[in-house]
């Protein structure tokens, strides 16, 4: 994806603009009937589409245009909210304390009235890029442990199956599938961010990847099957659309 100016003469799908101190991608949709913007809460950029390569300069025009209409949106999303000792954030609905510590980062269970607490090594008070990192990896084991015992869960339920699981971190989407192919294992990723999400809701995905085992696509047999999982599936769709930028504002 390569960086471009505005007034460059030429444009092509993918390249990213500086508009009002904001990346704006740079989108070809054949099935777009108009130039329009919009916001990826997720990315925290705006998306300029246009409906043919020809019209990406139109694209691009139309977001320079609207620049006081991107800081808008810009200015509604969730700052960021750095990791520090004294924060507590909700684990799959379960609230987990963040504390300065010594050595290695630990997850402690609750007990005796207390919540469970990650304890870290910080510089100061303020936690630090270390801090960070040191809680994080402790959410990636939380959240892999989850999504591993759902993931196993569901493909037997499917009959399919149990794909290998890791985490990962992309701002784009919450999971991804990649079948087997010619006999070898399947594997499905998720973000470490759906430990922040509500159990239901990172529930819901663990269904909706598993669904791919068996379809890759997002036709009706699909969301067959993640309806005969989870049961309705717009909540949780409406629940990470409205909060996920909120979970990918955590740590920044």
């Amino acid at each position: 994806m390569r960086r471009v100016s505005l007034f460059t003469r030429s444009f092509n799908d993918g390249d990213r603009l500086e508009i009002a101190g904001t990346a704006v991608t740079l989108r070809v949709n054949g099935r777009a009937r108009r130039v329009s913007l919009r916001l990826d809460r997720t990315r925290r950029e705006i998306v300029a589409t246009a409906p043919s390569p020809r019209r990406l300069p139109e694209a691009a025009a139309f977001a320079r245009e609207r620049a006081a209409w991107i800081a808008e949106r810009m200015a509604e999303l969730p700052s960021a909210a750095p990791l520090h000792p004294g924060m507590t954030l909700r684990v799959f609905d379960e609230p987990v304390r963040l504390e300065a510590g010594t050595g290695r980062a630990k997850w402690l269970p609750a007990a005796e009235g207390e919540p469970a607490r990650i304890t870290a090594m910080g510089a100061d008070a303020n936690g630090g890029e270390g801090y960070a990192r040191a809680v994080i990896l402790m959410l990636r084991k939380r959240a892999l442990g989850v999504l591993c015992e759902r993931t196993e869960i569901y493909a037997a339920m499917l009959g399919a199956p149990v794909p290998k699981v890791t985490i990962m971190d992309a701002k784009g989407r919450w999971g991804s599938c990649r079948p087997g192919l010619r006999g070898g294992q399947a594997s499905i990723r998720y973000s470490w961010r759906l430990a922040l999400a509500p159990f239901a809701v990172a529930d819901y995905v663990a269904a909706h990847e598993c669904a791919h085992l068996l379809e890759l696509n997002h036709g009706p047999k699909f969301w067959g099957h993640v309806k005969a999982l989870v049961g309705d599936v717009r909540p949780h769709r409406a629940w990470l659309r409205a909060e996920g930028a909120a979970l990918h504002a955590v740590g920044g």
